[in-house]
């Protein structure tokens, strides 16, 4: 008799056990929902997006030509300073910025006709619009948003050198600050 209250006992405490469960997986999966929705609520209200501005069209790989240009070394705009006496100044060193670039190239595009085979032509060109831009930026905001925000300044600049897309993305590798 003892096996038997002690077999349904058992018995019970594993249904409960079940229900329990199932009540609180009920409510994680309704806080998980909830809080996705939360977020892209507020992804919505700050204008996020998911592709950053500036990745361009979808490219396959199939499709894509990678131009490997030489390493970059830019003079960064000299960053502000709070001096000893409380007053704000410029920093007197300067910073260099070093990197390795390579742009990505769509083969489908209409224009990579006229320029492929020789865009180690403009090499010269891409690489001064390029420094136009990072070079207004100071080693903390190159820092914070260099591969970001910046990256996305120079593949318009570069688009605007050639005024065409054709040139969708670059990549940036073994970027370095120096003084």
């Amino acid at each position: 008799m003892k096996k038997n209250l002690l077999s349904v006992l058992i018995l019970v405490l594993m249904l409960v056990n079940i229900a329990l469960s199932a009540v609180m997986m009920t409510n994680v999966i309704s806080t998980n929902q909830k809080t996705a929705e939360l977020m892209d609520s507020i992804g919505a209200a700050m204008n996020l997006e998911l592709y950053t501005p500036g990745a361009g069209p979808e490219v396959s790989l199939a499709n894509t030509e990678t131009h490997v240009m030489s390493q970059m070394m830019i003079p960064l705009a000299y960053s502000q300073v709070t001096n000893e006496d409380g007053t704000t100044g410029t920093s007197s060193k300067q910073i260099y910025l070093v990197f390795d670039i390579s742009l990505l190239i769509d083969k489908t595009h209409e224009d990579y006709a006229e320029y492929s085979g020789k865009i180690g032509d403009y090499d010269t060109m891409i690489q001064d619009a390029i420094e136009r831009v990072v070079s207004n930026y100071t080693e903390e905001e190159c820092r914070a948003s260099f591969t970001g925000d910046i990256r996305n300044e120079m593949i318009t600049a570069v688009q605007n050198l050639f005024e065409s897309k054709f040139i969708y993305g670059i990549t940036l590798s073994n970027i370095k600050f120096g003084g």
